[in-house]
């Protein structure tokens, strides 16, 4: 019976053992899964290899060179065909993808990779939702094709707004693109006048449901959900969710109107959701006449807590809302929550999953709609992602125990061993005569779900240093850079095939925008593996982007603290406002203060790891002029991230570089050929300047061809000829700290003097 003896085609992901690179039989090369397990992959003569891309790259092949690339402990994917053979299974690899150029690069975990992809997503829904018209909301439409194209329905739901609109803000603080903060910006107004119901009297904010927008541009508002596990009721994570894209919005700008809807809207959560008694939480569900939780019109959610009503506060908007204030109230209530979840959602006794749904008295409910006694996998490694953050904000260690002990349980019940990523929802437990917890309805891999695994891996790797939690988080990521960006089409596939191959059948799960996908996973999995990865783990520098509005903030502090990260791991290295240096700035609070002015202010913040080696920053292209800073110590390790700055200049018809080096501290031979390359690769009539060199660096730079034509001077000045080019270095490191935007044009590219 069930005598498979069959061909099938499937992934494998593993790390390179060995190599045969017999001619005859062209080649073999085994591979090791991430759990142990072991396979021999067989070439082809077809077999064609790529380099993962990112969004907006074209196809890398490197078929060629595809036998040079494979040497041992390099991690890739193999997808190919098993064949039966002699009562065993050969395995012929079709399709390779290497994650990189060599064996220990992973380009995902390169400075600027985030990044980039973030700003096409961004581009992607601007276009699919606004075309390349002005962005009027009132063209939003919930439901989005494969392409992005937008389906008949004429349905605004205010969660999914809510969610682009937080990836606007985040595209925005990423990337400084004024466009991104203008959708941002407009629709968390459209939420304001089109969803939000104010109720003064009772102080409280809730927000609608949905509207409908008629084809002669009115609008039926729909109040109480209409989704069949929430209907005729206001469900806790829709309230929620409604804050997520104007509290990130809100740590851009400092709007004082934004602030103030999230303000009415926790009281509408303490007021109506929080169970008052000693057993404490909040409701999942209120009745939408009443506000009761305990209303017998709400049915099967009648009193009950979940994940959603305590944990997602968090992640979704009051994280958020702490970093922008740095109010003890949200720290104490961000405090209470991680103390009910480390309390109530263990069940390691009868599980390896936590509990997720609860009655009042927080006993397992365990009979609730479609979840029954089923984990989702995705909301274990979302409380150990959290439970971290938390442990940093404020210290305990039984946060950090529960979130290590979810690390290392849930590789076993909830990720894929032979292929890589992670499964959505499985039963709890394993009935008796079965060895792994039964999938409920299918084993594809949901977009999602990949960002826990990969920012649960991510922040604990780089707040312990555990290599195994490194590990765990470069497969995660790996995976989802692999097989979960649409790279034809933009944006990100919402499931996955076991295998990696696209879930495309029909439903929600084939398109890019629905109830479940808009702007929310997919912009904040970019923006936090960019910091965590570059702040804590790789040790480079990453810019923030901020527009606060004048008076905005409370006392004229800026908060740019990027996430809650471990004490003392960043600092603020620069900080531009309108383009020109400003100094005034508390670098270990990461705090900036703001000049008092009506006008408008757009701040960059250069943020450092605390042990940061190197940074190239490419500061300014104007005027035909490009000034790149280097400072630290130019060695081997940080030829790549200087090779990706000298990479934005070389595309750009420029007629001058001027390297501003007084904070270089050394400069390797390689750091030394990447310099000598670029210079090949600019025109011979751009002039290049050195300026402020250290004499160490002056002496190794003059021993080289490199210096063949370049000026060597102690300061730059455009409006100075070069024979006039003299040092003002002490003029430069006397020059006091001013709070003044304005600033001479001499000093806009000097770097702050401790």
């Amino acid at each position: 019976m069930n005598k498979i003896d069959f061909s099938f085609s499937d992934l494998i992901a593993g790390y390179i053992t060995d190599c045969d690179s017999n001619k005859e039989t062209f080649g073999s090369f085994g591979l090791k899964t991430s759990d142990g397990r072991e396979f021999e992959v067989l070439l082809t003569s077809n077999t064609y290899a790529e380099l993962v891309r990112n969004l907006g790259e074209p196809y890398y092949d490197c078929t060629v060179q595809m036998k040079s690339m494979l040497v041992p402990n390099r991690y890739l994917y193999a997808y190919g065909i098993f064949f039966p053979s002699a009562g065993q299974y050969k395995f012929e690899a079709k399709h390779i993808i290497f994650l990189g150029r060599t064996e220990f690069e992973y380009f995902f975990e390169r400075p600027g990779w985030w990044v980039k992809q973030v700003k096409e997503l961004a581009d992607f829904y601007l276009k699919s939702q606004f075309t390349d018209d002005e962005i009027d909301y009132r063209k939003y439409r919930t439901d989005l094709s494969l392409v992005g194209a937008k389906a008949g329905s004429t349905r605004q739901e205010t969660d999914t707004i809510s969610r682009l609109v937080y990836g606007f803000a985040t595209a925005y603080m990423l990337t400084g693109e004024d466009s991104y903060l203008e959708a941002a910006e407009k629709g968390t107004e459209y939420l304001r006048e089109h969803m939000r119901f104010l109720d003064e009297g009772e102080e409280i904010c809730y927000w609608y449901h949905a509207i409908d927008v008629k084809p002669d541009g009115s609008e039926q508002k729909i109040f109480a959900s209409e989704f069949g596990d929430d209907y005729d009721a206001i469900p806790a994570y829709e309230q929620i969710y409604a804050l997520v894209g104007p509290t990130q919005t809100y740590r851009v700008t400092g709007d004082s109107q934004i602030y103030n809807d999230i303000e009415l809207t926790l009281n509408l959560f303490n007021r109506y959701f929080l169970d008052k008694t000693d057993k404490g939480g909040y409701f999942s569900h209120i009745d939408p006449i009443t506000l009761n939780p305990d209303c017998p019109t709400l049915g099967q959610n009648r009193a009950k807590k979940n994940w959603n009503s305590i944990g997602d506060h968090a992640p979704a908007y009051l994280i958020n809302l702490w970093l922008a204030t740095g109010s003890d109230k949200y720290a104490d209530l961000l405090e209470y929550l991680f103390d009910l979840i480390e309390k109530y959602f263990p069940d390691y006794e009868l599980s390896p999953f936590v509990q997720e749904r609860f009655y009042e008295d927080w006993s397992h409910d365990t009979t609730w709609g479609w979840q029954q006694n089923r984990a989702v996998v995705g909301h274990n490694l979302k409380i150990a992602w959290n439970l971290m953050r938390m442990h940093q904000l404020k210290p305990k260690e039984k946060y950090a125990a529960l979130a290590e002990k979810i690390a290392g349980i849930m590789p076993a019940v909830g990720s894929d061993r032979q292929r890589g990523g992670w499964y959505d929802v499985v039963e709890r437990k394993v009935k008796p005569g079965e060895e792994i917890h039964r999938f409920v309805w299918h084993d594809r891999k949901a977009w999602w779900q990949q960002e826990q695994a990969i920012l649960a891996y991510l922040i604990l790797a780089g707040s312990l240093g555990n290599p195994e939690y490194r590990r765990l988080a470069r497969e995660s990521a790996a995976f989802y850079n692999a097989w979960f960006l649409d790279t034809s089409d933009g944006g990100v596939y919402f499931n996955v095939l076991a295998n990696g191959l696209p879930y495309l059948t029909g439903g929600n799960e084939r398109g890019k925008g629905s109830h479940s996908m808009s702007g929310y996973h997919s912009f904040e999995l970019a923006y936090l593996a960019c910091v965590y990865t570059n702040l804590l783990i790789t040790k480079q520098p990453m810019d923030l982007y901020f527009k606060p509005k004048p008076e905005g903030f409370p006392d004229n502090i800026l908060r740019v603290a990027p996430d809650i990260l471990p004490p003392g791991s960043v600092r603020i290295g620069e900080v531009w406002i309108n383009e020109q240096q400003y100094f005034d700035f508390d670098a270990e609070s990461l705090t900036v203060k703001l000049p008092s002015t009506e006008d408008e202010l757009k701040v960059k913040v250069r943020l450092l790891p605390t042990h940061v080696s190197f940074d190239a920053t490419l500061l300014e292209v104007a005027e035909g002029t490009a000034k790149v800073s280097l400072t630290g110590v130019l060695d081997a390790s940080a030829v790549r991230s200087l090779q990706e700055e000298l990479e934005k200049v070389i595309a750009r018809p420029i007629k001058r570089l001027v390297l501003l080096l007084p904070k270089l501290k050394s400069i390797s031979s390689a750091g030394l050929r990447v310099l000598i390359f670029t210079k090949q690769k600019l025109s011979s009539n751009v002039e290049i300047y050195v300026v402020g060199a250290t004499e160490s660096v002056k002496n190794f730079l003059k021993k080289s061809a490199f210096c063949e034509g370049v000026k060597l001077v102690d300061r730059y000045d455009s409006n100075l000829s070069p024979d006039r080019l003299t040092d003002y270095r002490s003029e430069l490191y006397n020059q006091s700290r001013s709070t003044q935007v304005s600033k001479p044009k001499i000093f806009r590219s000097l770097p702050r003097r401790s």
